[in-house]
C-alpha cells in the first residue's frame, strides 16, 4: 500500500544543493524555490538559478554510476542517494561505426537513453522531480504524459512509496499503457491530444497545490534531469565537447538543456569551450517548429499531431521558442522526417547498430540521414545523435515492416529452396 509525502512542506536547509532561486528567462526577475512554473511579473517560463562553488572532475567521477555523480549541478540534496528512486543513467556512449559508414559520417556516436530502468531518458527528469515533490511534501506525484513519462513516473512512484497518477491520451500504443499500468492503479486515459492532457493537468495543479504534476507546477525542477544526457556526453568523451548534436523534439526542453549543460561545463573549467551545432528532430506530422525554423520566424504556430512518433507529439510546445534561438545560434537547425522515414531509420539503427529504437529515436536517426544527405549536418564533424527511448514500447510502428523472410517446412530441401543460404 502507498504512503502519502508529508501534507505540511519543511524545506530542510540544503534541500535544493547548490540552487538559489526560480529566474525568469524573459524578464529575469527571480522568486524563492518552490513549486512555481510562471514569473509573476510576465508569465514567462522559469527555470532554476544556482551558485555553483568548485566542481571537479575527479568529485564527479567517484560518484554513483547514475545521474547523481552530477548531484553538485542539479537541484537536489547533498543526500539525494539516500532516497530510493530507480537511479537512472550513466547511459553508454555507442561508438556507431557501423550506422556512420552507412551514412557517410566520419564519427558518429549514439547516446542510448533505452537503457534506464524504465527504458527512456525520462527517468533522468523524474528523478529530479520527485526530488522536489519529496521536499515541498506534496501528497501525490503526478503527470500528463504521451508515454514514456507515464511509465517513468509511475515506476519512480512505486519504488518511493508515493500515490503516484498519471494522465495519457487515450489512443496511447498499448505497450506504453501497459508499462504504466503495471506500475501504478491509477492511469487515466483522457480522450484528446497530449495538449488536452496537459491542459486538464494544470487545472488540476491549480485547484490543489497538494498534487506534484512533475512537467508542470514542478517543472523548472524537472527540466534539469535533461542536463545530465550534456554532462555524461562529455564526460563519456573524455571530458570534451562533440561538434554537432542531433536531438529529438517534443516539448523542446531535452534540447534546451542539453545546451545549457555544455555551457555550464564550460564555465565551472570542466571542460575547453568550442562550437557544438545543436538539430533539433521533429516528424513531420507534429512538426511546429521545424515549420518555424524554416520560415525563419520566431512564433510557433500549435498544431495538432497526427504522427506515429507519438512521444513527439506536443502540438504546443513549451520550449519550442528557446530551441529556434539555439539551433540559430550554433549554426545547427530543425528538419522534419514523414512516418515512413522513421520506420525505415528504425530499422536501419537496429540493423546497424542492434540498437531497437522507438519511434522518437527513429524520427532522430531519420533527421540525421536528412541533415547529411542535405548538406545541413558537416560529415566530417564528429556526432552524437541521442536514442531516447526503446523500440519494445512502439512495436506497432515496425510490425507491418519487419517479419519472417519465410516460413518453411522442417526440411532441409525446404530451407534451400528458400533461397537462404
Amino acid at each position: 500500500m502507498s504512503t502519502t509525502l508529508s501534507d505540511t512542506p519543511t524545506l530542510r536547509a540544503g534541500a535544493f544543493g547548490n540552487a538559489t532561486c526560480l529566474k525568469c528567462r524573459e524578464c529575469g526577475a527571480t522568486r524563492e524555490l518552490g513549486p512555481h512554473y510562471a514569473c509573476y511579473e510576465c508569465f514567462g517560463p522559469l527555470e532554476i538559478g544556482y551558485e555553483f562553488g568548485e566542481v571537479t572532475r575527479e568529485q564527479i567521477e567517484a560518484g554513483p554510476a547514475n545521474i547523481w555523480r552530477y548531484k553538485a549541478l542539479l537541484p537536489v540534496p547533498d543526500d539525494i542517494e539516500s532516497s530510493p528512486n530507480l537511479e537512472p543513467g550513466f547511459t553508454r556512449l555507442l561508438d556507431a561505426r557501423n550506422l556512420a559508414a552507412e551514412l557517410g559520417l566520419t564519427r558518429l556516436w549514439v547516446k542510448d537513453d533505452s537503457t534506464n530502468p524504465t527504458n527512456s531518458f525520462k527517468d533522468r527528469v523524474v528523478a529530479c522531480a520527485l526530488s522536489a515533490a519529496r521536499e515541498f511534501g506534496s501528497k501525490v506525484f503526478a503527470c500528463p504524459s504521451t508515454g514514456n513519462l507515464a511509465n517513468a513516473v509511475a515506476a519512480a512512484g512505486a519504488r518511493a512509496g508515493i500515490r503516484t497518477v498519471v494522465f495519457i491520451p487515450s489512443n496511447l500504443e498499448t505497450p506504453k499503457q501497459v508499462n504504466s499500468a503495471i506500475f501504478t492503479e491509477n492511469l487515466v486515459a483522457v480522450d484528446g491530444t497530449y495538449d488536452d492532457v496537459n491542459k486538464l493537468a494544470s487545472e488540476i495543479a491549480g485547484e490543489d497545490p497538494g498534487w506534484a504534476f512533475v512537467n508542470v507546477n514542478v517543472r523548472p525542477f524537472y527540466a534539469e534531469g535533461s542536463k545530465t544526457l550534456g554532462y555524461e556526453i562529455a564526460e563519456q568523451l573524455g571530458w570534451r565537447l562533440p561538434d554537432q548534436v542531433v536531438i529529438p523534439v517534443a516539448s523542446g526542453s531535452q534540447l534546451t538543456k542539453v545546451h545549457k549543460a555544455f555551457r555550464e561545463l564550460v564555465e565551472l573549467g570542466l571542460v575547453e569551450d568550442k562550437p557544438v551545432r545543436i538539430f533539433g528532430a521533429q516528424a513531420q506530422g507534429c512538426n511546429p517548429v521545424a515549420t518555424a525554423f524554416k520560415d525563419g520566424v520566431d512564433a510557433i504556430r500549435p498544431v495538432k499531431p497526427d504522427t506515429i512518433a507519438k512521444s513527439l507529439a506536443i502540438g504546443n510546445p513549451a520550449d519550442g521558442i528557446y530551441v529556434l534561438d539555439i539551433a540559430r545560434s550554433t549554426g545547427g537547425a530543425v528538419e522534419e522526417v514523414d512516418d515512413d522515414q522513421i520506420r525505415d531509420a528504425i530499422v536501419l539503427l537496429a540493423r546497424t547498430e542492434g540498437i531497437f529504437t522507438e519511434t522518437a529515436g527513429g524520427t532522430t536517426v531519420a533527421v540525421l540521414k536528412k541533415l547529411t544527405e542535405t548538406g545541413q549536418l558537416d560529415p566530417e564533424l564528429e556526432t552524437v545523435v541521442i536514442n531516447t527511448g526503446h523500440g519494445l514500447k512502439t512495436l506497432d510502428a515496425v510490425s507491418g515492416a519487419v517479419g519472417p523472410r519465410a516460413t518453411i517446412a522442417p526440411t532441409y530441401d525446404a530451407f534451400t529452396a528458400a533461397g537462404i543460404a
